[in-house]
């Protein structure tokens, strides 16, 4: 079975949080015989697929991360528009058009992000019919045969996303603090970083971290780390590298940088029983899927407590990390559009290396 498309149409209200029904795509359908550019773009990266109706893969491409609110839709668009030409101009000659677009986009969080950006792409003309998802639904898919689960991604930022066979699903906002968030390498990092400065000058007590933290960039001081940050001599990019910084400052034992390590555990799966409990699944056997750069690094504190946790908590959940890229999640959705055969999902599959969803 395939997912209901997450696209809202412009008139539609956004519904309140909690198991809310899926949101339609409004444009062109898909032909049945037509190709599917499949699109997975993160905060860091963006990778793009080209996918023939019988489910081969004909072309791969990578670009840069996808910040609309930054760059704005169109901005945003351009930044993976390189690699779309690429899998495009690549299968020349192609024997199938594009009949759709199934693109999975970090910061894309609300209803009408949604409809600011499937509108951008089907501007661009790559295909007749285009669904625009938050990125997390990627993750979702990629691990699971029908549309029935929960998916938790913590990368640089953290969301999660459930659904129902029925079209029900559970979202949240996942605009950071505003909107009750917390964790991911952005939040992991931020939270160290605010311990090592008070452990420096006094106003908290000790943690390695203070040490650990600047010495990445082969700094003396947090003091002169966190001058980088503000004079931005340090980019984003390599204050996320801090994340290992942290797990390994943990690993050593530091009390801190477990307690930050616990804490993001606890998140990740306080966010997956509330979706099971909006959609009623808390009892019943369920998958749960693990996917981000974090979760998927499997680092042994946050995965075990993360496992320990979901076992007390939703003792039936079947929790999965799911390693494979994102974008097969996308190509996923988009042959689930075109109707495609069973065959062509096991195909695109077997491709990315994760042939079996659980």
């Amino acid at each position: 079975m395939g997912l209901t498309p997450h696209h809202a149409p412009p008139a539609a209200p956004r519904t309140p949080p909690g198991a809310a029904p899926a949101h339609q795509a409004t444009h062109a359908p898909a032909h049945p015989a037509g190709a599917v550019l499949a699109i997975d773009a993160g905060n860091s990266k963006t990778d793009v697929a080209l996918i023939a109706p019988d489910g081969q893969v004909t072309g791969t491409a990578r670009a840069g991360g996808f910040h609309p609110a930054r760059l704005g839709p169109a901005g945003a668009v351009d930044v993976l528009a390189g690699a779309v030409a690429e899998v495009l101009g690549g299968a020349a000659g192609r024997p199938h058009p594009v009949a759709h677009v199934a693109a999975c986009l970090a910061n894309v969080d609300l209803p009408v992000e949604e409809e600011q950006l499937a509108a951008e792409l089907h501007r661009r003309g790559w295909a007749p019919s285009v669904d625009v998802r938050n990125d997390t639904f990627a993750i979702l898919r990629a691990g699971i045969a029908e549309p029935r689960g929960v998916a938790v991604v913590c990368g640089t930022g953290i969301n999660c996303v459930g659904m129902l066979p029925d079209g029900r699903t559970a979202r949240f906002p996942a605009l950071g603090r505003i909107s009750g968030d917390w964790g991911g390498g952005w939040g992991l990092v931020e939270e160290a970083i605010w311990h090592a400065a008070r452990a420096e000058d006094g106003r908290g007590g000790p943690t390695a971290l203070a040490r650990t933290l600047p010495a990445h960039f082969d700094l003396a001081s947090v003091y002169a780390l966190i001058e980088g940050l503000h004079l931005k001599r340090i980019s984003e990019v390599q204050c996320y590298q801090l994340a290992p910084v942290v797990f390994a400052t943990a690993a050593d034992g530091d009390p801190v940088a477990r307690s930050l390590v616990d804490r993001l555990a606890d998140e990740v799966v306080v966010m997956v029983t509330v979706a099971l409990d909006r959609l009623g699944l808390r009892d019943a056997e369920v998958p749960v899927l693990l996917g981000g750069g974090l979760l998927a690094a499997r680092h042994p504190q946050l995965d075990g407590r993360v496992q320990a946790l979901l076992a007390e908590r939703a003792p039936r959940a079947v929790p999965r990390v799911v390693t494979a890229k994102p974008v097969l999640g996308a190509a996923l959705l988009g042959l689930d559009h075109t109707g495609a055969p069973p065959d062509a999902h096991a195909r695109v599959r077997a491709y990315f290396g994760f042939p079996s969803a659980g």
